[in-house]
């Protein structure tokens, strides 16, 4: 079946942050992401999900054990299990990215100290 922002699950994340479930099985979930402007996600890690975050439009900085890395449109960065990280979008324009998680992060998202 075709899928798109238009007829796949939405939620409301965040700080009026968007989310589109493209694919959601237990053993993988793929979610396209819009975050508005001056807006982040809380420090966080997941005991058993591989993620992959990349970007679609926009510029956002994805911290990661520490050290914060810059993505534009385009570019991804891959956060294995364990690891905290945080996503960020520091500008006044909106980004949008995918989230690729094998296997699915529901009851695998542990919150991290800052």
């Amino acid at each position: 079946m075709k899928v798109s922002k238009s007829n796949a699950e939405h939620y409301i994340w965040g700080d009026q942050c968007d989310g589109w479930r493209l694919v959601n099985h237990k053993d993988l979930s793929i979610i396209h992401e819009r975050m508005p402007g001056n807006t982040h996600e809380v420090r966080h890690y997941h005991h058993h999900a591989r993620q992959f975050f990349f970007i679609l439009s926009g510029t956002a900085i994805l911290e990661v054990d520490g050290e914060r890395i810059q993505l534009g449109s385009q570019e991804g960065c891959e956060i294995p299990p364990l690891i905290a990280h945080q996503m960020f979008n520091e500008t006044n324009e909106d980004v949008e990215f995918l989230v690729i998680s094998q296997p699915a992060t529901r009851g695998d998202r542990v919150l991290a100290e800052n």
